[in-house]
């Protein structure tokens, strides 16, 4: 019998987790849940933004049931790979040690596009298309 590899831990982290690391989470999960046990959070969780969850439904990836979850809920615990992505802009990031690996990615925050509903989704749409590419790339297995 054929001892089975464990799954490497990866734990995405932003301000907010509520859409790019929460974006993030579920395309690693579609890509390669079968290798990665995959989380996210945030240094201030709010809620899940809806947009995330709209250009995420787009590509039959669902985090509808996914909620912002605190970065204290992962104090003591270790991960594969720490991965951050936001600081864009001059944007301070939180910090999670615990890490083997840490990774900094930013990608520019769509909640903070104003305009219409269509302007919104279509900065959405960018950072999930920028963010599944560089997860392709990244943790190609």
């Amino acid at each position: 019998m054929t001892k089975q590899k464990s799954k490497g831990k990866v734990l995405i982290i932003c301000n907010h987790n509520s859409a790019r690391s929460q974006i993030a989470e579920g395309l690693l999960k579609s890509l390669y849940g079968e290798y990665y046990e995959v989380y996210s959070a945030g240094s201030n969780p709010t809620t899940v933004n809806p947009y995330a969850i709209k250009v995420l439904l787009e590509i039959s990836v669902d985090i509808s049931e996914n909620r912002s979850k605190n970065l204290k809920e992962f104090e003591g615990l270790e991960f594969d790979y720490v991965v951050t992505v936001c600081g864009v802009k001059g944007q301070t990031c939180p910090f999670l040690s615990g890490g083997k690996t840490y990774i900094q990615k930013p990608f520019e925050d769509p909640a903070e596009v104003n305009g219409t509903d269509h302007d919104k989704t279509q900065a959405f749409r960018r950072t999930r298309d920028e963010i599944l590419l560089w997860l392709e790339k990244t943790f190609k297995v």
